[in-house]
């Protein structure tokens, strides 16, 4: 479950990104924030991942109040969540393999159930074929696939994904989200900020809606 009660963030330039903003989201929703350009989504996204801090009031996630954590616990905490943010943070100088192979390193995951973790995120993707290929060979959208991949190796409890298919065709954005929702039906919690009005037309999902900083709807 994650619940915001009464969270705002100021960042020091004195700019209100978030503004008293209370919901609750529970565990297995899927669910998308959406709203114009610099309307909050993606700080609302990195607060729960205690990317950022919020400036007051509460966020609970899985039962911890991440605004509280420090050092380790916030290592643990992430690894319950799968993050697909737009800034990908691809290693260029690795294989598709190893991309997705670094999570479970960095948390000392045996490495002979690693490698077959790794393989079955990226058939989960449709990118097992391409294993040893190095990222700068594949299209767009399956470099995304590739961040989907590395983001649910670790078999999180909530995944998250900023602006997903925000580069990617119109075919591409629609297999990406079918991605989605293939995780929200096996009870992943999945929460998803986007601006394209087109993915949300016939969505059956809750909306969150921001509009400069306030959750209106």
């Amino acid at each position: 479950m994650i619940n915001f009660s009464n969270v705002s963030k100021r960042y020091p330039n004195s700019y209100d990104a978030l503004k008293n903003i209370t919901f609750t989201i529970e565990t297995g929703e899927m669910v998308f924030i959406t709203g114009h350009s610099g309307a909050g989504k993606s700080t609302l996204l990195k607060l729960i991942a205690a990317i950022e801090r919020p400036t007051s009031g509460s966020i609970i996630v899985n039962g911890q109040n991440v605004g509280a954590l420090r050092g380790r616990t916030i290592s643990f905490l992430r690894r319950n969540l799968g993050l697909v943010f737009q800034d990908q943070k691809i290693l260029f100088d690795r294989s598709v393999f190893d991309n997705v192979l670094l999570p479970l390193q960095i948390s000392g995951f045996d490495p002979k159930a690693a490698t077959g973790r790794v393989r079955a995120a990226l058939d989960k993707v449709g990118l097992l074929g391409k294993e040893k290929a190095r990222p700068i060979t594949l299209s767009g959208g399956e470099q995304q696939r590739l961040c989907i991949a590395r983001a649910v190796v670790n078999r999180p409890s909530i995944l998250i994904a900023d602006e997903p298919t925000g580069n990617l065709d119109a075919d591409y954005a629609h297999d990406i989200m079918d991605m989605f929702r293939s995780f929200h039906q096996v009870g992943v919690t999945v929460l998803i900020a986007t601006h394209d009005a087109e993915l949300l037309g016939g969505a059956q999902q809750r909306i969150l809606t921001l509009d400069h900083g306030e959750l209106t709807a």
